[in-house]
């Protein structure tokens, strides 16, 4: 472990369990608890939540990737979150994925792929509609997400891998939330994302290895429709612009939203994960409107 990702680990588990203090598994909402979707029984596990009203029926569904700086967090931590995404109507699968430092990149992206073939070879099971597969993710998850849209739509990209998508597979649309699209480590202000490269890239960081997990840098027209946002206290604010002019260059279909506003405190962070608050409310309504334009 480092010292990095501990710090990491323990300042945002502390604001996660504030977060998420009191709430428990809504009374509307089925969930179905710690399936494996890889061998590995501790970091490869999955839950999926359905709304008990829709027993019987097949549903969209989301996949959630979460956030954490690449070095945090679990399904346990997003598993409000995302029933809350399911009591709108969709079947959500809410994973873990192998973190680093224990485990180096490609590992999050190869979970992740794992995770959306366990989706469509699930379908029956679970009352999954295989033909409309949504993606959200937060942060270091909206960072992921992004990377798993280019592994999909770029050939030239997923070829630099062992593993490739499932045949013929695009997300039908993505949610990325206060994510981050190019990483940075030569600023003034780029000390911690010069720590996580170490952690999370075998090589520690090098140019070439940034310039491989970036997003932006991968687009291409085949990119599925994405919903992106960020607010006024993100601090990951300025990774709006580069996703945006990329998708413009791509002539790829998008909604960009913005909230909070100057006569209130500033929004942070990834504030739709903190269900309890109306501003929540209306950035999961809206992303979850957005993925109905494409049922």
């Amino acid at each position: 472990m480092s010292q990095t990702s501990d710090l990491v680990r323990a300042r945002f588990t502390e604001g996660d369990n504030i977060r998420d203090a009191g709430l428990t598994t809504p009374e509307d909402i089925r969930r179905f608890d710690d399936i494996p979707y890889g061998p590995d029984p501790h970091w490869q596990v999955l839950d999926v939540y359905r709304p008990r009203a829709a027993d019987g029926q097949k549903l969209p569904v989301i996949v959630s990737v979460h956030g954490g700086g690449w070095v945090y967090g679990d399904k346990e931590r997003y598993q409000f979150y995302c029933m809350n995404l399911a009591q709108r109507g969709f079947a959500v699968v809410n994973f873990t994925y192998r973190l680093a430092p224990e485990f180096q990149f490609p590992a999050p992206l190869e979970d992740t792929n794992l995770v959306f073939a366990w989706v469509l070879t699930h379908g029956e099971a679970y009352g999954f509609d295989t033909g409309h597969v949504f993606g959200v993710g937060d942060s270091a998850g909206g960072h992921l997400l992004g990377l798993y849209a280019d592994f999909c739509t770029n050939p030239g990209y997923s070829a630099q891998f062992s593993f490739q998508p499932p045949e013929g597979f695009v997300p039908t649309a993505v949610a990325l939330n206060c994510g981050v699209y190019q990483i940075a480590t030569d600023g003034e202000n780029d000390d911690l994302n010069r720590l996580l490269m170490a952690d999370l890239l075998p090589e520690h960081g090098t140019p070439e290895e940034l310039a491989g997990i970036s997003v932006i840098r991968y687009v291409t027209p085949q990119f599925p429709p994405t919903f992106f946002m960020t607010a006024t206290g993100d601090f990951l604010q300025d990774q709006t612009p580069l996703l945006q002019a990329a998708l413009m260059a791509n002539s790829v279909p998008f909604v960009l939203r913005f909230y909070g506003d100057a006569a209130r405190p500033p929004l942070g962070h990834v504030f739709h994960c903190n269900i309890k608050t109306e501003d929540a409310r209306q950035c999961n309504d809206e992303e979850c409107g957005f993925f109905r334009n494409f049922l």
